[in-house]
């Protein structure tokens, strides 16, 4: 990028840019010196000769010119190919083109088809550079391998198996202008003409069960994308294979369920990028394909497929723009009369301020087409304002970075759905343990809802029946609200699977993914009978956290995601299930010691914490607290008598009175610290200091008031006594005047 390397993958070529003093300088380096490549030294110097020529060409922004040295030219093994001593034309534009398979943290090939790269790969195309399909050997080469381990290559002559003929051709229906980009580079129209239809659509049902559907996969596990994307895409392709549909994953991660052998018709490990994904779908020619069960990185994918032809199934991409862009979305909402918290579209960091003035701090920054909250932060002041938006910028590159009003002390609503057509078919609402502000991944989401009025269920239908009519969606979605008192207020909308698809799922025991598969093919589908008001258990999904392996991380939560797991448990009531999911994540309950520190920063917090406070006092464990907290709790009227620890003053644990001491000795069993709303900078200090230590010593950390309150109350329940059943038994409970 900007003031870097970029390495762009293209026509499987490496080019290496770099951009030196407002120069960019083009190297290709090959490494394949095969009789293959060696007799196809026309077709590629040919490509090499246009590759920067016809990038961006069509823009009419020339930001920056190379000028080619005399005589350039590039080797290939021991050849040496001379090229046409000519000005290239590039821009920063090109910049963006450099893959780096979905990362949100870079400008990656998502959201746009920049016009130069199809004509790159319309040039490619014509010139026979294809990449071919092999197998991987499963067999050392003893005997014919059968699998369907698939990838592609252009180190090779021929496919490793042949593909069945069609009745329609899977080439591009349009005559390819490649041999006529020399003479018209700046030609408007030669940019436009981009709809592409690879084959005709099917005619009848059969013959799009034959063509097949093609699903992308997540891709590699990272904080925000895991096995909960997995598990969706493994659930679409077996409801694919038991409707009859032939099924091709598209994948690259060998840890998932996906990349099993049984499980599809045709693997492929590929990159998740747009060349990649066209080259395979141009090969296999299926009847579309699924970017909503992978999770965010084939979601960004359905923009560029759409604009070359390809067929998505389920809501339309320009839909899925719609939700996905903050603006566009935000207002959509508005036209609806839908409410949502106070926002502005960030044109200049002076308005963003003026806004914050406007509506007062705190405020939430919200990058447009990212995952897990990446560069989205609450910020209390200008200056924090003023760096947050600086990181939003960098990351969401030339997307919309929304500014909104951050509503304090709000319950976040989690609304799972599956719809047909803009009609939903199914759907779950659950409410996050903690207020708003940390991110659903790393939130403790019960379901059903347990403390939700009725007429905030009302609203929340409403409004999400609405959005799924506005945006036409078929397929799966997820809707963020938040509630306080009956004032519901819209978050945001993902029209894909979300991270609480499985745990949905699995909870009121029917495959939402399935239902959405369904409807995404054009099936007859039949509802679940489903009645959240009726089932007569409950199940909690908790976060699972890995701060023990990241060194220096301050274990607290926020609104950009940092779990990297969860559990989900069943229960009779919210307390046993919380209690046994919160077990089931490694937590340890202060048995050895009975001993707790307390520190909590704010006075509000302070309050709402006391009668958790008075309940482990009374469960006769001993209570410590850091000076401010102690004095706090200990004054008349309350007199909890708490032991005073004093605060670790430059990192140092300060003598034998100390927190740190206290942990790094072993006589603290469990620390809850509530930093929410510490505003002096030794506050914040101190505290991440004994979250640390407390992570560093293997002691029990709780960082929120609801998660607190709520284990106290579970122990005051002796909930730790209830013995985890088989989800089973909870799925034969009878319901009360339904039956499913």
């Amino acid at each position: 990028g900007e003031g870097g390397q970029a390495v762009l993958s293209i026509s499987g070529l490496a080019m290496h840019l770099v951009n030196m003093r407002g120069f960019f300088f083009l190297s290709v380096p090959f490494h394949d010196t095969s009789n293959y490549m060696r007799t196809k030294q026309a077709t590629l110097r040919h490509l090499l000769a246009t590759m920067v020529m016809i990038t961006d060409a069509d823009t009419n922004r020339r930001r920056r010119t190379v000028c080619a040295l005399s005589r350039p030219s590039c080797r290939v093994g021991s050849l040496r190919w001379p090229l046409e001593n000519r000005a290239f034309v590039a821009s920063s534009r090109l910049s963006t083109l450099a893959s780096c398979a979905g990362s949100s943290r870079h400008r990656c090939l998502s959201r746009t088809v920049l016009p130069g790269e199809c004509r790159v790969r319309d040039k490619r195309k014509a010139l026979g550079v294809l990449p071919c399909v092999k197998q991987i050997d499963t067999l050392a080469a003893e005997y014919p391998a059968q699998t369907n381990y698939l990838y592609m290559t252009y180190a090779g002559q021929e496919d490793d198996l042949e593909f069945s003929e069609r009745p329609t051709p899977i080439t591009p229906s349009y005559q390819s202008s490649s041999s006529r980009l020399t003479d018209s580079l700046d030609s408007p129209s030669e940019f436009q003409r981009r709809a592409r239809r690879y084959g005709s659509v099917p005619k009848t049902m059969q013959e799009a069960k034959e063509r097949g559907v093609m699903v992308l996969g997540c891709g590699a596990y990272c904080i925000g994308s895991s096995v909960e994307f997995d598990w969706c895409a493994v659930s679409c392709v077996r409801q694919l294979r038991r409707d009859g549909f032939k099924s091709i994953i598209i994948n690259y991660n060998p840890e998932t369920v996906s990349t099993d052998y049984d499980e599809s018709d045709q693997l492929f490990f590929e990159e998740l990028s747009l060349e990649r994904v066209l080259d395979i779908y141009e090969r296999e020619g299926p009847y579309g394909i699924v970017v909503s069960v992978g999770g965010q990185i084939p979601n960004n994918l359905s923009g560029p497929l759409a604009e070359c032809g390809a067929t998505i199934l389920g809501t339309s991409a320009s839909d899925i723009e719609r939700a996905e862009d903050r603006r566009q979305f935000s207002d959509m909402l508005d036209n609806l009369g839908l409410k949502q918290p106070a926002w502005s579209v960030l044109t200049s960091k002076d308005e963003a301020h003026d806004f914050a003035k406007k509506v007062g701090f705190p405020v939430l920054v919200r990058p447009s087409f990212v995952l897990s909250g990446a560069a989205m932060r609450v910020a209390s002041s200008e200056t924090q304002l003023r760096n947050f938006l600086a990181l939003a910028a960098d990351v969401a590159a030339d997307k919309p970075v929304v500014v909104t009003k951050f509503i304090v002390n709000a319950k976040e609503i989690e609304f799972d759905a599956v719809a047909y057509n803009g009609t939903i078919l199914n759907y779950a609402i659950g409410e996050h343990l903690e207020n708003a502000g940390v991110h659903s991944g790393d939130a403790t989401v019960i379901l059903p809802a347990q403390k939700l009025y009725v007429n905030t269920i009302r609203q929340v239908k409403k409004s999400a029946s609405a959005i799924a009519k506005a945006l036409r969606i078929t397929g799966p979605f997820n809707i963020q609200f938040m509630a306080k008192g009956n004032d519901v207020q819209c978050i945001e909308c993902n029209l894909r699977a979300s991270r609480t698809f499985p745990f949905v799922s699995k909870t009121l025991n029917a495959n939402f993914i399935s239902l959405a598969t369904q409807a995404m093919c054009g099936l007859d589908v039949t509802p679940y009978r489903i009645s959240l008001l009726d089932i007569d258990y409950v199940c909690v999904k908790a976060p699972m956290f890995s701060f023990t392996r990241l060194r220096g991380a301050d274990p607290t939560l926020g609104v950009e995601m940092a779990s990297t797991g969860e559990v989900a448990c069943f229960g009779e009531d919210t307390h046993e299930a919380f209690l046994q999911s919160l077990l089931s994540t490694g937590f340890k309950l202060p048995e050895k010691n009975r001993s707790i520190l307390f520190s909590v920063s704010s006075e509000s917090f302070l309050f709402e914490f006391l009668p958790a406070a008075k309940i482990f006092k009374d469960l006769g464990y001993t209570c410590y607290g850091t000076p401010g907290t102690a004095e706090w709790y200990n004054r008349e009227g309350r007199d909890l008598g708490l032991i005073s620890l004093h605060k670790p003053v430059n990192g140092e644990d300060n003598g034998e009175n100390s927190a740190m001491d206290a942990l790094k000795a072993g006589r603290i069993d469990m620390v809850i610290n509530i930093s929410e709303g510490a505003t002096r900078k030794e506050q914040i200090t101190d505290g991440y200091l004994i979250r640390r230590a407390a992570v560093d010593f293997g002691v029990s950390l709780i960082t929120n008031v609801k998660c607190a309150t709520m284990l106290a109350e579970c122990l005051e329940r002796q909930s730790d006594k209830a013995v985890p059943r088989h989800i089973g038994e909870f799925y034969i409970k009878p319901t009360i005047g339904w039956q499913k």
